[in-house]
């Protein structure tokens, strides 16, 4: 797989050949320079943080078992309620994707389907999107390889997103996007952006790299100013009426309904109650102690099969605090590889995995020891797994280990 690329100057390109000398034993045949020079960009041409970056996407990749992610049957919810659109391609041949935002019933959503299902979907679709826009980069060029985004988030109703298991989504997807799709985005238009919108991206943007926040242009209700700088990219023929251009559905609606995904409040009956879902995994019930912690021990002794230290639990009524800690049996280093901190399990499950070292005993630790009045009932399953064991796409990475002095 070999695509356009760019013009670049000589030192960029000793750079990018350094880059993928450096990445061969990860890359296959679809990773083109193309490919290479978005890690690159992303990271300024700095190589050693473009191939810590790009190592890491390529391990989440695996994780999600991208490259089978065409045979997962999603979620009825997500498919028929994700409200979405591809309304043709740009004037150098990049697909635009069309989303009426307010149609998207996140609350409904997160009672249909797990977090992690929601972004495997999310993954599903850019992987779809990438595809299509390189196969117009083969006839258009290089700037075809990117994605036209617009939102209308005309009456949205933004008290959804205070919800914190739709926040936590947000954000969770928000970070999963920068960090496995970086110089994806040509540019976003957000219009009718209802008052709070700007308190509400503004802690997103934190997530964001300053080089993808440049490309996101919001424009608040009643404000039509984004139509000059749209229709200099998309001609109006190929873009909805409804939306200031030109183009409508078969069934003559300016909206294009019948093209793209409309979304909508999601009916109860797709509902899923998270406390009563059948699994394969040997769950633990407990009570956690007024005052007390939970503790569990899982040594990784030297070998070369790398494992992974995999966690899926729900408390009842009451959230909890959740951490783990690990120290080496060869050098006494200690270590905080999630810090522990208060997650609101009660109100969806928690599920994740880190990756472990040899020679290394991990602490799982279900903290209630700053309740003084009441027990946290705990249903748990936390274990040892290898990589390739069946189920580990449903899970996200946590990266943020921190050295501690005691814990």
């Amino acid at each position: 797989m070999s695509g356009p690329l760019p013009e670049i100057s000589a030192e960029q390109r000793k750079t990018l050949e350094q880059f993928r000398k450096l990445m061969s034993p990860e890359l296959n045949e679809t990773h083109d320079d193309y490919f290479l020079l978005r890690w690159l960009r992303a990271r300024k041409w700095n190589v050693d943080a473009a191939e810590k970056m790009l190592k890491a996407s390529l391990k989440t990749r695996a994780m999600w078992n991208v490259d089978n992610i065409e045979k997962w049957e999603a979620p009825q919810a997500l498919r028929e309620y994700l409200p979405y659109g591809i309304m043709g391609y740009d004037k150098e041949g990049s697909p635009v994707i069309v989303c009426p935002f307010y149609n998207f019933d996140i609350y409904g959503m997160m009672h249909c389907v797990t977090r992690f299902e929601f972004q495997k979907y999310l993954v599903l679709l850019l992987e779809r999107f990438m595809k299509l826009a390189y196969e117009q980069s083969l006839k258009h060029g290089w700037k075809a390889r990117q994605l036209v985004v617009f939102l209308d988030c005309e009456s949205m109703n933004l008290k959804q997103y205070a919800w914190r298991p739709a926040a936590e989504c947000v954000i969770s997807s928000v970070k999963q996007y920068e960090a496995n799709f970086p110089e994806l985005l040509k540019m976003c238009y957000i219009i009718n952006a209802p008052k709070l919108f700007s308190v509400a991206f503004n802690i997103v943007k934190k997530f964001l790299d300053e080089n993808t926040t440049s490309k996101i242009h919001i424009y608040k209700s009643g404000v039509d100013k984004w139509q000059e700088s749209l229709f200099s990219l998309v001609e109006p023929k190929n873009f909805p009426k409804g939306w200031g251009g030109q183009l409508v559905d078969k069934l003559g609606d300016p909206q294009c309904k019948s093209l793209m995904v409309w979304g909508g409040k999601l009916p109860e009956e797709l509902f899923v109650d998270q406390n009563s879902q059948q699994s394969d995994k040997s769950f633990t019930e407990t009570q956690v102690p007024k005052g007390d912690k939970l503790k569990l021990n899982f040594t990784v002794k030297a070998q070369q099969e790398e494992q992974l230290l995999s966690w899926n639990f729900r408390t009842f009524d009451y959230d909890i605090k959740f951490g783990i800690f690990s120290v080496d049996e060869k050098t006494g280093e200690k270590r905080s590889e999630v810090p522990l901190g208060t997650v609101y399990s009660n109100e969806m499950d928690e599920a994740g995995f880190i990756s472990t070292r040899p020679n290394t005993t991990y602490t799982v630790v279900f903290d209630n020891s700053a309740s003084y009045l009441r027990s946290k009932r705990l249903r748990y399953w936390v274990d040892l797994i290898s990589e390739e064991e069946e189920g580990i796409a449903e899970l996200t990475e946590m990266d943020n280990t921190q050295i501690v002095a005691q814990q």
